[in-house]
């Protein structure tokens, strides 16, 4: 994978949205847990639209799917591009990461490990393990965080992955959470220039800090996961987006913003999927 470089205005703050967890599948009329998945992507995007353009490109960070099919790519993959910005996709535990990045149809939509706009570098992390929920780091992609952060040490880093590389406080979700998260904050600390690490997965909202670094994750497009719970749970709370605005001098402003209205019904009684 190559670095794309792209070029706004210098000094000027960069616009980023971050769409995570949307679950399509190839038949638009399929349902997550009694929600059809793309109707509610479509309430988001409107909300994306009415409130938080223009900016500057999307992170889509992973379980862009449902059932890993090359059509259900081309439909995500066609929401996506209408936004008329670069896309920057992840796989997540119910992607395929090869069918993701055969099915690119769009010079938009890119699947690469690091991206630059002006003074901000971003480092993209594949945390899935094949046919497993859980996530790791390979050896290749650490030595890889390693070597992009080598590269660019004057410029401010966000990091981006699916899964969550800390606790969230829910038993059954924390069990798939990075399981060499340690050796991924060893090769953080050491590169004072990352700003943040953005994830998706958890279907919910978290922000926190690991020492002077932002911590932070994102609701899902579609159902949204009980915060808390021992068990799998499911959330009242609508599907949303992260907004987050880039500083030149490193600082990051961000926030979370939600639909209305849900766009149908959740079954909250699911113990699973």
């Amino acid at each position: 994978m190559t670095t794309i470089t792209e070029h706004p205005k210098s000094g000027r703050v960069i616009k980023v949205l971050q769409i995570t967890d949307t679950h399509l599948f190839a038949d638009g009329s399929g349902c997550l847990l009694g929600l059809n998945t793309e109707q509610s992507l479509d309430a988001v995007t409107a909300e994306v639209r009415a409130h938080h353009l223009p900016a500057d490109l999307i992170l889509a960070t992973g379980d862009l799917v449902h059932d890993g099919t090359p059509a259900a790519y081309r439909r995500i993959f066609s929401h996506l591009k209408n936004f008329g910005l670069p896309v920057y996709c992840l796989p997540g535990n119910h992607d395929e990461a090869r069918t993701l990045q055969h099915t690119l149809d769009d010079e938009l939509i890119k699947y690469t490990e690091d991206a630059h706009l002006g003074n901000w570098h971003f480092i993209f992390l594949d945390s899935t393990i094949p046919d497993n929920e859980g996530a790791h780091l390979t050896p290749e992609t650490l030595d890889m965080l390693e070597t992009q952060l080598q590269s660019a040490p004057d410029s401010h880093t966000l990091v981006c992955l699916h899964h969550q590389p800390v606790p969230m406080g829910s038993r059954w979700l924390d069990t798939m959470a990075v399981d060499n998260a340690d050796a991924f904050f060893r090769i953080i600390d050491r590169h004072p220039q990352v700003r943040g690490i953005l994830w998706g997965h958890v279907h919910q909202t978290f922000d926190g800090l690991h020492k002077d670094i932002k911590l932070m994750s994102s609701p899902s497009t579609c159902i949204q996961f009980l915060p808390g719970s021992e068990d799998f749970a499911v959330d009242t709370a609508n599907p949303g987006y992260r907004w987050l605005e880039l500083y030149p001098d490193g600082r990051i402003e961000t926030g979370v913003e939600r639909i209305a209205a849900l766009p149908g019904s959740v079954d909250l009684a699911s113990n699973g999927y």
